[in-house]
């Protein structure tokens, strides 16, 4: 691959993933209550539905399923749902992700519930179809072998994503410190609860 197209893919897309968006705001919440480290969880689905969402619209996938609008619409209306309920939850200091009174204990949430969400919370989203067939395919070499080039230009993209996601979930436990210095864990979950929602609503209206 050329260097030089390196060079301004590099930038064009750590400025993508540092952008707020779904996945960012996600890590952001959850690393407000369940901590950083077990966000990563959330992350492996998030990277997996980004890697799918990549390769696919290179190899012209992506192309099909954005042909197929009811399968999006299915798709992005049960995420939305699932992730306002647990917002919802949240706001009313419920559920296994809502901060609990006692700081000290541990919030209690399964792997595969947030390996789901973050990969759900990735795929479902048709802007980001969308985003990836207009400006990723410019970036490959019809001349060169698709394999390599694909396999460079998706681990630039997850390797980005994961340092944004690392950063938006430090800076959710980040306010989620300050926050508790004031002891008030209904503020930190309402706040929690409300970005939550928020991503589910940007969901469906995506």
């Amino acid at each position: 691959m050329d260097p030089s197209v390196l060079l301004i893919f590099i930038p064009t897309f750590f400025a993508v993933s540092a952008t707020p968006g779904l996945c960012m705001t996600l890590a952001m919440t959850l690393g407000m209550t369940i901590g950083v480290r077990r966000s990563l969880w959330m992350m492996v689905g998030e990277l997996a539905g980004v890697g799918l969402v990549s390769l696919s619209a290179l190899v012209g996938v992506a192309t099909v399923l954005l042909a197929r609008p009811n399968l999006f619409l299915a798709l992005k209306y049960l995420g939305g749902a699932y992730l306002l309920y647990l917002g919802i939850q949240m706001w009313r200091s419920r559920g296994k992700m809502a901060i609990p009174s006692d700081l000290d204990t541990q919030v209690s949430v399964k792997p595969l519930s947030l390996v789901t969400q973050g990969f759900v919370t990735a795929i479902a989203n048709p802007k980001a179809w969308a985003f990836m067939i207009s400006l990723l395919p410019p970036f490959i070499d019809a001349s060169l072998p698709l394999q390599p080039q694909a396999t460079v230009l998706i681990g630039v993209i997850l390797f980005f994503e994961l340092i944004c996601m690392l950063l938006y979930a430090a800076g959710g436990r980040t306010l989620r410190g300050l926050l508790q210095q004031r002891g008030n864990v209904m503020l930190m979950n309402r706040i929690a609860g409300s970005l939550m929602m928020g991503v589910s609503v940007w969901l469906v209206m995506g």
